[in-house]
């Protein structure tokens, strides 16, 4: 089982102090999440009642390949993910060159997690297409891959077409492909076209049996199985070598963990709540559940 330090809303300045610790006390990767902007969005989020997104305007979303970057210039064996990157609100050479350059710079430590998103007015913005989105993305993936090949390459599909040309630099070996999301088509996708599979939310252990049978009924529509995909699942129960063994048991490669959330008042009251406290309970956690695995 592996365990990715779940970054979301932290301050940007964090992340490098965040990856250093992460590097020294065994975590396997660090995920990174995105967004472009903040706005009084017209999309409504869509993992919460309310349809209003759990955070606000002074929330740090920053560049997931900067930070990246900057993360692998100081560590030596931790991974990096994004946790997810939405790609399609990209053009297609924007997300080749950002990615194949992160790659190299990381010794080819970099995970590309991608999702289709849910907020449109970020395309708006970007000038790419909301309702294409997946379809796109589907296309994209294959056309990635085959830039990052290196050499004079070219692609001639719906939505992208180029060539022969070539990008520079490209990564030592492939960069693995993760897709993010539950439903049926990111499902779908992930088992058509992924390396690995990201959960997009924390799940009940009913609810990840349920997701992880869908997956295994998509997968075995394409000649796969679990043992095919790296199945990166955040699960709600109390952390305990114990539980990630269980769920090892049934196909969950790793798992998310932000362990500064569950952090003890007692905790919270030695440390504060900035990054003193998030190295500790990273430290805490490490102690109690990565080294006994």
């Amino acid at each position: 089982m592996e365990f990715w330090l779940g970054a979301a809303f932290v301050d940007a300045r964090e992340y490098v102090p965040l990856a250093q610790a992460a590097d020294r006390l065994g975590y396997a990767a660090v995920a990174v999440s995105d967004h472009i902007f903040y706005a009084d969005y017209r999309s409504p989020y869509p993992y919460s009642d309310t349809g209003a997104p759990p955070y606000g305007p002074g929330t740090h979303w920053p560049d997931v390949w900067v930070t990246i970057g900057a993360m692998a210039a100081v560590t030596e064996r931790v991974r990096f993910a994004t946790n997810v990157y939405i790609a399609p609100a990209r053009d297609l050479f924007t997300v080749a060159k950002a990615v194949s350059t992160a790659a190299v710079l990381s010794g080819d430590r970099a995970i590309l997690g991608v999702g289709v998103g849910w907020c449109k007015d970020e395309f708006l913005q970007t000038g790419q297409d909301f309702h294409t989105r997946g379809r796109r993305l589907d296309e994209m993936i294959p056309a990635l891959r085959t830039l990052w090949r290196g050499g004079t390459v070219e692609h001639h599909g719906a939505h992208y077409d180029f060539g022969p040309l070539s990008i520079a630099p490209v990564p030592g070996r492939p960069v693995p492909v993760y897709i993010g999301g539950d439903s049926d088509a990111a499902l779908r996708r992930a088992a058509r076209l992924g390396d690995g599979w990201i959960g997009n939310r924390v799940y009940t252990e009913d609810q990840l049996a349920d997701v992880l049978a869908r997956l295994a009924r998509h997968l075995s529509d394409h000649g796969r199985a679990l043992d095919d995909l790296e199945v990166i699942a955040p699960i709600g129960a109390p952390p305990s070598a114990d539980l990630y063994r269980r769920w090892a048991d049934r196909g969950v490669t790793g798992t998310m963990a932000a362990p500064w959330w569950p952090a003890t008042p007692e905790e919270k009251a030695r440390h504060g709540r900035g990054l003193a406290l998030k190295l500790a309970a990273m430290e805490r956690f490490a102690e109690e559940v990565i080294a006994k695995m």
